[in-house]
């Protein structure tokens, strides 16, 4: 049987499925699990959902800026997209959450705009939002960057190596290594921006390139699976994250196989679940599942509650602000 070439191209024509794919991913990441269960080190890899958004977000961000290459309209298309979805919930959680006598009013206000606990003492509730929207901030400066000055497209090499830094050169450590989610994040999402042109010109890869990415795929899998079963607090996240890049892009190229040979209605559900990400990721974890874990449902029966339960509430939030704030 002849072996099908792989196609880069697919990673757009499949863009919403694997869009779906990795907010299931995070939602499997989230829900509790004992480290006595032999599924943890599988589900703690649920992580890697995040690097798929990030990989995937700079594949987009490449096509939209190839299309209007503005950095007034970047910003504003990006500001409409997140910050209103984010706000609401923001708003939510944060009141909920505040001593109206003796909290911060200042810091109640930048936390609900910005997060800005997580830039100043890693608070992790929404940290993905503050994230992305400063790697919205850098991204049309690299890409113009790049359109100039191609072999610049190496810089994120440079950026494993701060991750590098920031880990383990003391001063940089004590200064930035509590937002270290954050930098070992930062080189997929650029990386994503590279892959860009790869898929819009339909890059195709020789088809005993199949046998690199399986490969690729199966060590660094294995690798990170390892690492969280058996080793889970005993090493630094960000060596892990550094394997998930490699993992992530053939996890994708590997995905996109699968979508190719589901039948309609599967794709159908993976693109509604992707169309969502956003508003599931906001409202999943601190609005629906943390009230499911009293109950002590069990794993599966509490992650598939958490997504039943999610999805309307995204869905309607989502129609509203469509609603009230047009893009």
């Amino acid at each position: 049987m002849k072996i099908r070439e792989i196609e880069w191209a697919d990673v757009s024509r499949y863009r919403g499925e694997l869009m779906g794919a990795a907010i299931l991913f995070i939602i499997l990441f989230h829900i509790p699990l004992p480290r006595s269960d032999m599924f943890f080190g599988l589900r703690r890899c649920g992580n890697i959902g995040v690097d798929m958004f990030l990989f995937l977000s700079g594949i987009g961000l490449w096509y939209s800026w190839l299309k209007q290459p503005s950095f007034s309209n970047f910003y504003k298309r990006r500001l409409l997209r997140i910050f209103p979805t984010w706000l609401v919930i923001s708003s939510i959680y944060y009141l909920q959450h505040f001593d109206f006598e003796t909290g911060d009013y200042l810091d109640l206000v930048l936390d609900i705009t910005i997060n800005w606990g997580f830039w100043l003492h890693d608070e992790l509730s929404f940290w993905y939002i503050p994230a992305i929207m400063m790697l919205y901030l850098w991204a049309p400066l690299y890409m113009r960057l790049i359109q100039r000055h191609p072999s610049y497209r190496w810089l994120p090499v440079l950026m494993v190596c701060w991750c590098v830094m920031v880990q383990w050169v003391t001063p940089v450590h004590q200064a930035v290594g509590h937002i270290e989610i954050f930098w070992s994040r930062v080189p997929v999402f650029f990386i994503g921006i590279n892959c860009g042109e790869l898929v819009k010109r339909g890059l195709r890869m020789e088809p005993a390139s199949r046998w690199l990415v399986m490969i690729t795929f199966l060590m660094t899998a294995a690798a990170c699976i390892w690492l969280e079963q058996m080793r889970h607090g005993r090493f630094p996240l960000f060596a892990e994250r550094m394997v998930y890049i490699p993992l992530t892009v053939t996890l994708i190229l590997l995905l996109t196989d699968l979508f190719r040979c589901m039948p309609g209605w599967c794709h159908r559900v993976f693109i509604f679940l992707g169309s969502l990400s956003l508003e599931i990721y906001l409202i999943h974890n601190h609005f629906v599942m943390q009230y499911l874990i009293p109950y002590h449902l069990g794993y599966w029966p509490t992650m598939l509650l958490t997504t039943l339960l999610t999805l309307p509430l995204a869905w309607l939030l989502q129609q509203t602000l469509k609603r009230l704030c047009p893009q």
